[in-house]
């Protein structure tokens, strides 16, 4: 029992050590600034369907200074109370910016109410909310909530920004970005979005093939199998995917009830309604749903080919002829030519990207790193 004792009294240490050495570093950034304001569209992407949803406001537009800044905080422990998780910690790069985890652990080791969504192309959304129930108006609204969320990350603005003035580094990020070294919750916020916001994913083998191609979307793509090419056709088709993932951002512009439960738990924006998240980087960001509750695509194509529950809330886009949930009884390899053809819409160069990878040398990489 001692020796049980002892060693987790030295893991501790060790663990706490960690954490502290982290916090206690400086972030190791280019000489020039990494190019976030430029960062362009392909042609196809680049048009009125995707860019009328650009709502990036018009007094917070992405700057090379201002997303650096906002890389910075997004990987920075100091934002937590405890100097233990960073907002990097539930949106991860290498997940495509979304959590392995069913719900997120915060600061204390409590658990997120709801599983974390990607980030990728995250300004792409007209109406400018954000949260799974969209009770964030804005996006520089929503990225301060789980800063001061009582399991996420647990401070206040007041000791966040008291924290950060004092740092040695922070004050001269905010010059580059705002003009002055003041530290302010508004100037946080601003920064968190621009990063956020310039977090795009083009590379897909979806995107290669529609930007070579061009034309109608939904039409059969060159370079693709013969699966992928029957997947395109249900997700555009028979299966009626493309009635809630629509257009080539692959989402909804509003919450939708999609027959998760009969019975409702979590009402969601209400009544079972949340947000249509992107289909772009689907294959990185699983589990899948609001509450994480699906480990696979299999299993989320499986939900909506026979598994959708009447409730309240639920689309009627979702229901059949007879208004009883929407059964499509899709064939095995139907099945599998659907997730072969959304595993074509993951651009796996997001998950090591430089610009949006964690600036701070690793807890072990020992003062040279720095």
């Amino acid at each position: 029992m001692i020796r049980l004792s002892a060693l987790l009294a030295v893991s501790l240490v060790v663990v706490l050590g960690a954490f502290s050495y982290r916090a206690a570093t400086e972030p190791t950034l280019p000489a020039t600034p990494y190019d976030y304001d430029g960062i362009a569209l392909p042609a196809y992407l680049d048009a009125p369907p995707v860019r009328d949803e650009d709502n990036t406001p018009a007094d917070n537009p992405t700057t090379d200074a201002g997303a650096t800044l906002g890389r910075v905080l997004f990987y920075d422990t100091r934002l937590s109370r405890n100097e233990t998780v960073s907002c990097a910690s539930c949106h991860r790069q290498e997940r495509g910016f979304s959590d392995g985890e069913v719900l997120s652990v915060g600061f204390e080791g409590g658990r997120t109410g709801r599983h974390s969504m990607g980030l990728a192309f995250a300004r792409y959304y007209a109406t400018g909310r954000f949260f799974w129930d969209e009770r964030a108006a804005t996006l520089e609204e929503q990225v301060l909530q789980p800063i001061q969320d009582g399991i996420e990350m647990g401070m206040t603005l007041g000791d966040l920004t008291a924290r950060l003035e004092a740092t040695a580094f922070y004050p001269g990020l905010f010059a580059d970005a705002f003009g002055t070294p003041e530290v302010t919750s508004d100037r946080i916020a601003r920064a968190l979005s621009q990063f956020v916001s310039s977090i795009v994913a083009t590379h897909s083998r979806y995107d290669a093939a529609r930007q070579a191609q061009g034309g109608d979307i939904g039409v059969p793509l060159a370079g693709f199998s013969d699966q992928e090419n029957r997947g395109l056709e249900l997700f555009f088709g028979e299966a009626r995917c493309e009635q809630c993932h629509s257009g080539d951002l692959f989402r909804s512009g509003r919450p939708t009830g999609n027959g998760l439960d009969a019975t409702l738990i979590d009402r969601g924006a209400p009544i079972g309604r949340f947000k249509v998240v992107s289909l772009r980087n689907v294959a990185l960001t699983a589990p899948y749903m609001h509450d994480g509750r699906f480990a696979s695509l299999e299993e989320v194509v499986d939900h909506y080919d026979s598994g959708i529950q009447i409730n309240t809330g639920l689309d009627i886009r979702l229901r059949g002829r007879d208004a009883g949930p929407l059964r499509m009884n899709l064939s095995a390899a139907d099945k599998a030519a659907l997730v072969a053809f959304l595993e074509t819409l993951t651009d796996t160069t997001v998950a090591t990207d430089p610009r949006w990878s964690d600036p701070f040398p690793p807890a072990d990489a020992g003062p040279e790193a720095r």
